[in-house]
């Protein structure tokens, strides 16, 4: 058991440690892997940056005088706004491309535009017809840095606490029933991150770029790091507790790991 617990826990630290290592090491490595959800992200900030502008600026003049005659023209701006969503599908695959180059010049203007918390406007229906290209270009950027540091924090994590479980297997030896639990509650998380990435990447990606899913799942791993503190510096007292509360015959057992 002890040397099945050291196995799965040295498993799972190359495997998320490496993950993350290539994350430095290919530049490119989230971006590819990550291609259909960026892409998907792009058009749904487009379609909603679309959905948002109006037909002229409100303070400009010319913006006053449309305002009175928008009631009676709703369904040509629907029907144009529905023309640009078209425009921003038609256009993906040159943005996609284009971005993906590293070596291209526009990723370090948008990359700057982004370090300096520069937002991308759009004021008015005909700016947009102008200005798709250079808006999804934008988003590009800040989608796939968002996506790079959300998986090295995922894959960070993982790879930390399953370092953790493997120190504790040398400093405690004695405590390989107590780790039993953590090791299994790791386990699962592996499973479902590995189902999820193999069979429903767009799911996957989605999960860990800042959303509340994403988060839960780190609190989960908080939860087995708690434990496996527990077993390092607490002598196990609060697993022992669990243990003993969940099976009963674990009381007949002695846990001595000091």
């Amino acid at each position: 058991m002890k040397i099945s617990l050291r196995l799965f826990g040295f498993i799972g630290f190359v495997v998320f440690a490496s993950v993350y290592g290539l994350t430095y090491s290919t530049p490119a490595f989230v971006e590819d892997i990550g291609r259909e959800f960026i892409k998907n992200k792009i058009i749904e900030k487009t379609q909603q940056k679309v959905d948002s502008i109006s037909a002229e600026r409100k303070d400009s003049k010319l913006g006053k005088f449309v305002g009175q005659l928008i009631k009676n023209n709703q369904d040509s701006i629907n029907l144009y706004k529905e023309k640009l969503k078209i425009k921003a599908h038609e256009i993906l695959a040159t943005v996609v491309a284009e971005m993906a180059d590293l070596d291209c010049e526009c990723r370090k203007k948008y990359a700057k535009r982004l370090e300096e918390g520069y937002k991308f406007k759009i004021f008015s229906l005909a700016q947009a017809n102008e200005k798709l290209l250079d808006f999804m270009k934008s988003q590009y950027m800040q989608v796939s840095t968002k996506l790079k540091t959300d998986f090295r924090v995922f894959t960070g994590v993982n790879a930390i606490v399953f370092l953790f479980l493997i120190l504790i297997s040398f400093m405690k030896p004695r405590a390989v029933k107590h780790l039993f639990l953590p090791a299994v509650l790791l386990l699962l998380s592996s499973i479902i991150s590995s189902y999820f990435y193999l069979f429903q990447q767009n799911w996957f990606f989605t999960i860990i770029y800042d959303s509340y899913v994403g988060w839960a799942y780190l609190a989960y791993l908080g939860i087995v790091f708690a434990f496996l503190s527990d077993i390092a510096f607490n002598h196990g007292r609060v697993t022992t507790g669990l243990l003993d509360a969940t099976v009963g015959s674990i009381s007949d057992i002695t846990f001595d790991i000091c």
